[in-house]
């Protein structure tokens, strides 16, 4: 009797565990396939005209007098020029799929 008790308890279990990882893996499959793909993820010639962008504004607001805004706005570039960099990096590193 005690077996019985027992395996109703587990089997339901084992079965909404399954059907659960089963869907966590259905759903990451699905989103990583553009990722995948070895499609563009980042325009790294947007990120280094943003970050110039960013380095004029911190010039005029030093100019200005605006010591806090400048640090903030050359964080901001120096974040955007690192960007570029991995995404540039990363287009570098990256290899075609096996076969081609």
């Amino acid at each position: 009797m005690r077996s019985t008790t027992t395996a109703r308890r587990v089997l339901p279990a084992l079965l909404a565990a399954a059907l659960l990882a089963g869907g966590v893996l259905a759903g990451q499959t699905a989103t990583a396939g553009p990722a995948a793909a070895g499609g563009i993820t980042c325009d790294i010639g947007k990120l280094k005209a943003d970050a110039r962008k960013e380095r004029d504004r911190a010039a005029k607001l030093e100019r200005l007098g605006a010591t806090t805004e400048a640090r903030k706005a050359l964080s901001r570039a120096a974040a955007l020029e690192k960007r570029a960099k991995q995404c540039a990096d990363a287009d570098d590193d990256s290899r075609p799929p096996f076969g081609r």
